[in-house]
């Protein structure tokens, strides 16, 4: 673990940035950027399109160490280049930020109100390849749809046991059980979710560093004390759906938990943009949600 990058991530200002679509969600990525399915043709050269689109992100002089603490990556970011450089050197060393590697492989179907995680294949050996590439973390989600208490049990049982296998490998797990923002009782949900994450905090190595990745809660402050346990690195939280300027005001009302927004970063970007153009846009982004996120 690069005690650098830990130090930075602990005590620092700022958010992180998701850059990390893929699969599926990575058309819808580009149509929002401006790019249609008729500009590429197969994965590859989607794939290629996206790492144009996050390039032309982290290039930028709005993307910065002073606001951004971190960036999630998909794998094949991961293993792409910027100016020479494998992305995650580009950023630690050009930018000043975190990578951290986006692991799962998406959704089950639902079961008891909840979608575990997929089946990760040779999650072994994509850990090691990401310690090559000098990743610090990663991240990996879960959605909870209702307050079904066993669901949310099963959830957090397999964050924790996958992050596990992480923090073996010294690297830090981002672990990302969401509760989807249209859920029914959606603070139920939250208090469930609280509950069987402070019996796994006890049953942890000592040495154990691990983060959080969660919905913005329904009731202000309600993962405050996950941030005074000493396993827990950061508190983060995802965007969920909401616009830009409503993700803004919810995160603000929570002390302490900070920023990794994805949509909501990158909403008003556009393909055909200017430079000066497409840098403003970032920047006013990036300040807003930097200043939602030092509350």
């Amino acid at each position: 673990m690069n005690q650098q990058q830990l130090k930075h991530m602990t005590e620092d200002k700022g958010f992180i940035a998701a850059l990390d679509q893929s699969g599926g969600s990575t058309p819808k990525a580009l149509r929002a950027y401006g790019i249609d399915e008729s500009a590429y043709h197969g994965d590859e050269e989607m794939f290629t399109r996206v790492h144009e689109m996050r390039t032309r992100i982290i290039k930028s002089p709005s993307f910065d160490s002073s606001r951004i603490l971190a960036a999630i990556l998909f794998e094949n970011t991961m293993d792409r280049t910027i100016d020479g450089l494998l992305t995650a050197d580009f950023l630690w060393e050009k930018k000043g930020i975190i990578p951290i590697l986006k692991v799962d492989k998406g959704l089950a179907e639902e079961q008891n109100g909840v979608q575990l995680m997929k089946t990760i294949p040779d999650l072994d050996a994509l850990l090691d390849r990401a310690v090559k590439r000098h990743i610090f973390g990663t991240k990996m989600r879960s959605v909870i749809k209702e307050a079904n208490a066993d669901g949310i049990r099963a959830v957090i049982d397999q964050q924790f046991e996958i992050g596990m296998q992480i923090v073996r490998k010294g690297l830090v797990p981002i672990l990302e059980p969401e509760v989807d923002i249209h859920c029914p009782d959606k603070a139920k949900a939250e208090e469930i979710m609280l509950g069987c994450i402070k019996e796994h905090l006890t049953q942890l190595p000592a040495d154990a560093k691990i983060m959080f990745k969660v919905t913005i809660p329904t009731v202000a402050d309600l993962y405050a004390p996950l941030m005074q346990d000493p396993h827990v690195v950061r508190v983060v939280a995802l965007s969920g759906g909401y616009p830009q300027d409503e993700a803004n005001d919810l995160l603000a009302k929570n002390h302490g938990l900070i920023a990794s927004f994805s949509r909501a970063l990158a909403q008003d970007l556009r393909a055909g943009q200017s430079d000066a153009e497409f840098d403003a846009v970032l920047d006013q982004a990036v300040e807003g949600i930097y200043r939602a996120s030092i509350t």
